[in-house]
């Protein structure tokens, strides 16, 4: 007999079910989180180029300490099953940050990362939005950015490749780490 678990399932990219509103580590897998980030696109689609969370999240776990990499690579994970809501919206989706943080904690318990996400992915979070800048258009009022940009290159990976170096990158982590996938 199993638990009832709160709200209603999805189906994931590996054939898997996963309750949105009830995310538990045993429900998450590195094979559903690189699939969809790779097919999520940043800023909602607004850009010159395709340019995916997969791909974002690559270049921030490289730009971070060994000791931060995991957390930066996993750090927009919930968007894999959540979607990439845009920070001017989230604040104003009653519920959403509470999910998000429920996804958040599930796969931070998952692949044993600290609850919390290290200043340090925080702060090059902030900063990789001045890099990402060169792949919006010019926008009609200022844009201000207020954080020294991180000095990254975009690729502009398709999904396969965004995919196929996320998952590259989380398997020398989890090496390194001792971690099973």
């Amino acid at each position: 007999m199993t638990a009832e678990r709160r709200g209603d399932w999805m189906q994931t990219f590996t054939g898997r079910r996963f309750w949105p509103l009830d995310p538990a580590p045993g429900d998450i897998f590195i094979e559903d989180i690189a699939h969809a980030l790779s097919r999520l696109c940043r800023y909602n689609g607004h850009c010159l180029r395709f340019y995916s969370v997969a791909e974002h999240s690559v270049h921030l776990a490289r730009h971070v300490s060994r000791a931060s990499a995991l957390w930066a690579l996993l750090h927009d994970a919930s968007e894999a099953y959540l979607a990439d809501i845009p920070r001017p919206l989230k604040a104003h989706l009653p519920g959403y940050a509470e999910m998000e943080r429920r996804v958040m904690a599930a796969v931070a318990q998952r692949f044993a990362l600290p609850p919390e996400m290290p200043e340090e992915v925080k702060r090059a979070d902030d900063r990789i939005i001045g890099d990402e800048r060169a792949n919006l258009s010019q926008c009609e009022a200022r844009w201000t950015v207020h954080h020294e940009p991180l000095g990254i290159s975009l690729f502009y990976w398709g999904p396969e490749r965004a995919e196929a170096e996320f998952l590259t990158l989380f398997r020398e982590l989890a090496e390194e780490r001792r971690l099973q996938p």
